[in-house]
């Protein structure tokens, strides 16, 4: 078990911000306001190694830098290896691209028959309505968008996404994105839900927010009553490492849960931060305490300048075979690899097939103790085999 499973012994409080009075610390606006956006301001707060520093320098060009006091709190400031301070902390490694490596890995661009609607799948549409995050994730897969560091100067036309959904009766499933949605106002998101609950054949609404964990102050009672009269909205957050459960991410969950919104969690598997089945382990854990369903676990993308984060896919692998078996179902989430260039969602999972013949299927179980199972409608053999 990683330390301080338990929910009672999970980080809250205002940490360095103590002076700061409680009314201001939980106002979402004022942790926008007093961001760490800096090089000066972080090297107020931390020692900052070379690279970091070097990083910080070469972040104005590619993302930009922006860490909310609420996140900034459950950073190591004493160890430059911390899971938490690696992914929002800039590093010189971010300036290396390696062969394969592109600005849009996933191939969003050729998908996209208007600014801001990304149409891959037959029944769905990917809706990004903002380039603004509360704070950036380093590997993140629209560094070209978000933050507008690379000039890509996206500009979200939520008329024409719009009028592309309803043009379309095919999409029954709209997931919005970006940037972060919810850091539009709550009178923009009630409206752009009202719009797409409008639209008759789209029965199926999504939301993709790293809010919750970088910002928990922005799920107020006003908000999770939007979600309530637009409801069910579905949401995934994000979150990667166990130290980023909160006391005050559960509240957030707590209160998006019994506002009807249904919760998952996507993890993105990141080299020395996540792959480690002990890791993911308690992080799957203390989701599950927050009605938070373990949903993906994606293999880092091939962002410009990620070599660094991306971890063997045979750690996932052990790391969802160690999982199976070993814990819930519910605790389990899929393995997977955006098709690079475009190519979709594609599970990976152990191999538990071993073989197919004869009417029967091979099997391994959690334990690698071997089982056969009729593929067909009866058994060869009327006793099951069991091999050891």
């Amino acid at each position: 078990m990683y330390p301080a499973d338990q929910r009672d012994n999970w980080y809250a409080g205002q940490g360095r911000w103590s002076d700061v009075p409680a009314s201001d610390w939980n106002d979402w606006h004022w942790q926008l306001r007093n961001r760490i956006t800096t090089l000066a301001q972080l090297e107020t707060l931390l020692e900052l190694s070379p690279q970091e520093r070097a990083g910080c320098l070469f972040a104005a060009h590619k993302l930009a830098l922006a860490i909310t006091p609420h996140f900034f709190n459950l950073i190591d400031p004493l160890d430059p290896n911390c899971p938490v301070r690696r992914q929002v902390i800039p590093h010189i490694d971010e300036s290396v691209v390696a062969p394969g490596e592109s600005a849009d890995p996933v191939g969003e661009e050729g998908t996209m028959p208007v600014p801001g609607i990304v149409h891959r799948y037959p029944d769905r549409v990917l809706f990004l309505v903002t380039d603004r995050c509360a704070s950036y994730c380093r590997y993140c897969t629209r560094s070209r968008l978000v933050s507008n560091a690379q000039s890509y100067d996206f500009h979200p036309e939520l008329e024409q996404g719009l009028q592309y959904i309803a043009a379309h009766p095919e999409v029954r499933d709209v997931l919005i994105s970006g940037g972060d949605p919810l850091l539009l106002s709550d009178a923009k998101i009630d409206a752009l839900l009202g719009r797409l609950r409008a639209i008759p054949h789209v029965e199926f609404i999504r939301m993709g927010s790293r809010i919750p964990v970088f910002l928990p102050q922005r799920i107020t009672p006003e908000l999770a009553a939007i979600f309530r009269k637009h409801g069910p909205i579905w949401m995934s957050i994000h979150t990667n490492h166990p130290k980023e459960i909160t006391r005050e991410l559960a509240e957030a969950c707590e209160r998006l849960s019994l506002a009807g919104v249904p919760l998952g969690n996507q993890s993105v598997l990141l080299n020395g931060i996540n792959d480690t089945p002990e890791i993911m382990k308690s992080l799957v854990h203390r989701l599950l305490m927050m009605r938070v369903r373990p949903y993906y676990l994606y293999a880092c993308d091939l962002i410009e300048g990620s070599t660094h984060f991306r971890a063997p896919i045979q750690k996932g692998i052990d790391i969802i075979r160690a999982l199976r078996g070993h814990t819930t179902g519910y605790g389990v989430p899929q393995l997977t690899i955006d098709g690079p260039g475009g190519g979709g969602k594609i599970p990976i999972n152990p191999e538990y097939v071993q073989a197919i013949h004869d009417g029967i299927v091979e099997l391994r179980n959690f334990e690698d103790r071997a089982y056969v199972y009729p593929s067909g409608k009866q058994m060869p053999d009327p006793t099951p085999e069991l091999r050891e």
